[in-house]
């Protein structure tokens, strides 16, 4: 069988699991063979629920045993009162997933700098997921000195003006606060023409988040698509994500069909958990 086949296999095998969550749990955790891994967690970026309510998006994300969430302004607004954030909070803590950041939030002003990292603060994240200006980023960095609050830093692919792909912001971060990194989108990367596995290598010491997902191809007329069905090399992420030792979240973010996303999502958890257990068995 080929190493293709054989990872389709275990993708329908992980996505079956989904539907037993002591199973889901089991099959997100690499197994421990000649030696200790580095667990693989997987989470979901919030964008992908933009057409649906709180209540749907846990509902999908228990279906398929995710367990970690970057909250998107869309489930909790920027100016949320401090009571929808405990509701919001409270509903995610009910159903055992944990609000391990807020974002993609867009900085363009100072002003919106502020309102991004009092919020992250109020909402009790330790890390924004976000794209501020080039400009603002001697602000943005007084701002993580002084809420010691991480900013990952989204690429959005060869449209995006100011961060295509993670080589776009990485010189930037020189001489920065350790505080300041990535949230390497490999799509979109994989569209600005980097290699996702070779970028989580070079810039290992600044990777904070991964927005994880394929593409149909390696250009910016790629679309997004399951994952395992794209041209990304899972196996070879999942290699560079053991050997910088990544201990962070791999957020999937589906877009291909945004109005009906959970077998999208359930067979791309399923891919990518079939690679993690393969990989790294």
């Amino acid at each position: 069988m080929s190493s293709r086949r054989n990872f389709l296999l275990q993708s329908a095998l992980g996505v079956a699991a989904t539907a037993v969550a002591p199973l889901a749990s089991v099959a997100a955790a690499p197994a421990k063979k000649g030696g200790e891994k580095t667990p693989v967690n997987i989470g979901m970026a919030g964008y992908t629920f933009a057409k649906f309510d709180l209540d749907q998006a846990i509902a999908m994300m228990k279906r398929v045993g995710i367990k970690h969430i970057s909250v998107k302004d869309i489930h909790l607004p920027l100016n949320a009162s401090d009571e929808k954030i405990a509701e919001v909070k409270g509903k995610f803590a009910a159903a055992g997933i944990n609000v391990y950041a807020v974002g993609v939030i867009y900085m363009k002003s100072e002003r919106q700098v502020d309102e991004a990292f009092a919020y992250a603060k109020r909402v009790g994240v330790p890390m924004i997921v976000g794209v501020p200006n080039p400009e603002l980023l001697d602000y943005t960095e007084k701002k993580v000195k002084e809420y010691n609050i991480k900013i990952a830093i989204h690429n959005h692919g060869p449209e995006d003006k100011l961060y295509p792909g993670p080589a776009n912001v990485i010189g930037l971060l020189k001489n920065r606060d350790a505080r300041m990194g990535l949230c390497i989108d490999i799509g979109h990367a994989m569209r600005a023409g980097e290699e996702p596995g070779k970028a989580i290598r070079e810039y290992k010491d600044k990777i904070f988040d991964l927005h994880i997902k394929d593409v149909t191809v390696g250009s910016k007329d790629g679309k997004a698509t399951e994952i395992g069905r794209g041209v990304i090399d899972f196996p070879g992420l999942i290699k560079s994500l053991e050997k910088i030792k990544y201990r962070g979240i791999c957020a999937i973010e589906y877009e291909k069909d945004m109005g009906d996303p959970l077998p999208g999502i359930a067979e791309s958890a399923g891919y990518f958990r079939g690679v993690v257990g393969t990989v790294m068995a």
